[in-house]
């Protein structure tokens, strides 16, 4: 199924819907100023719709009274899992699960399919971006009703969309998306977005050590003579062919291990960015005696190097300082780049704190799209609670 066969108007008279970014008029990222975040550039939205042909993209364009465009939201129909949430209240989640599917309001075979405003492959605000003069609160409720009526308008939608889901907010931002709750929305917590701001001191990467308290610099040099025996390098975009089926496997040693995981990424995606995006694309590799153990990924955007996607042989990490490494390496870029933030994103919390981060909460909100089963969602969602973790403080006090 596709969202629609064709381009058109939704029912609200200033929304327009399409289904592919090239359709999307080019006046409409010039309103929006979409080409200086690249997050709503379409270069880098063809490579997501180009390379995940397991998500079904769209996009819907508000327009203000003149035809300018003066909003735009991203969403995706994507599959989620309500089993693969994992904590101390799974007696609770299996209790509310057996009671949705006893009722036939939860899927009991398949998962729930979600109508998301987001960006599946990246933690952060990157779904709805609203020119600057206008009302964030009013033009969020305006989309949120659009998606609405573009489901209701047609019977195969209504059958195939279970719920809605917009994701992701940071607590600032929940003065104007708990508005969403008066539309039926509930909201929870899930992992959060590991952020490091990045010192204007740090001129090169040893101002950084240098910037540590003792223990934690220890252990980064530590890392670094682990990791030693790896060789570390760009990787090129005439080498992506050769190496991605190794990639592929690294990648999927990792996401498999993820508790929140919105869907499988195409790691073929990774030469549309680069060919789109040039160096605000980062790929680097690492080698152990010219076999690939592991590589990074990551995304520079006005002033944040937003770290992506990344692969590692386990059995090697321990001895090799595999992750750790990795992390050392975005500061050093981010360092390089001259960003002002580094996104590490959601997992592995606690090392992420060691090097520097700090946790950043972030928000969802979820309906389903019928009255009852929204009603058992909602007691399913109060449940869940982002994973603790000791807080690490490495910097020492200025």
């Amino acid at each position: 199924m596709s969202f629609l066969s064709c381009n058109h108007n939704l029912p609200s008279s200033n929304a327009q819907y399409y289904e592919s970014v090239d359709d999307i008029p080019d006046q409409v990222y010039e309103d929006l100023r979409c080409k200086k975040n690249l997050y709503f550039n379409p270069k880098y939205l063809i490579a997501l719709e180009k390379n995940n042909n397991q998500i079904q993209f769209g996009y819907i364009v508000m327009n203000d009274i003149e035809g300018k465009a003066i909003g735009l939201c991203i969403i995706q129909l994507i599959d989620f899992h309500i089993d693969s949430f994992q904590d101390e209240n799974q007696t609770f989640f299996e209790y509310v699960k057996c009671i949705g599917r006893k009722l036939r309001i939860l899927p009991s075979d398949k998962p729930m399919k979600i109508l998301t405003c987001g960006n599946t492959f990246v933690t952060g605000e990157h779904g709805v971006i609203v020119r600057q003069d206008q009302d964030k609160k009013k033009i969020l409720k305006e989309f949120v009703k659009a998606a609405l009526e573009l489901v209701n308008s047609r019977e195969d939608l209504k059958k195939e969309i279970d719920a809605y889901m917009i994701k992701d907010f940071i607590e600032e931002s929940l003065s104007i998306t708990d508005e969403l709750k008066t539309e039926g929305f509930y909201s929870f917590k899930v992992e959060p977005n590991m952020i490091m701001r990045i010192d204007s001191d740090w001129q090169e990467f040893d101002s950084y050590l240098a910037a540590m308290k003792t223990k934690f610099r220890v252990k980064a040099k530590k890392a670094f003579l682990k990791s030693s025996k790896l060789k570390i390098e760009d990787i090129q975009l005439h080498t992506l062919d050769e190496l991605l089926p190794e990639m592929t496997q690294l990648y999927k040693k990792v996401s498999n291990r993820a508790e929140f995981n919105l869907g499988t990424f195409n790691l073929n995606t990774y030469k549309t960015l680069k060919e789109n995006l040039g160096d605000s694309y980062i790929l680097k590799g690492y080698w152990l005696e010219n076999k690939l153990v592991g590589f990074l990924s990551g995304i520079v955007s006005r002033n944040t190097l937003d770290a992506h996607f990344v692969g590692i042989n386990y059995d090697l990490n321990r001895e090799l300082a595999i992750y750790q490494r990795m992390l050392y390496d975005y500061i050093e870029t981010a360092i390089k780049r001259r960003v002002k933030w580094l996104n590490f994103g959601r997992t592995a919390s606690e090392i992420k704190s060691s090097v520097g981060a700090v946790p950043q909460e972030m928000t969802i909100y979820l309906r389903h799209r019928k009255h009852l089963p929204n009603k058992i969602l909602s007691l399913f969602l109060n449940k869940i609670k982002p994973t603790e973790f000791n807080q690490k403080f490495p910097f020492k006090a200025k």
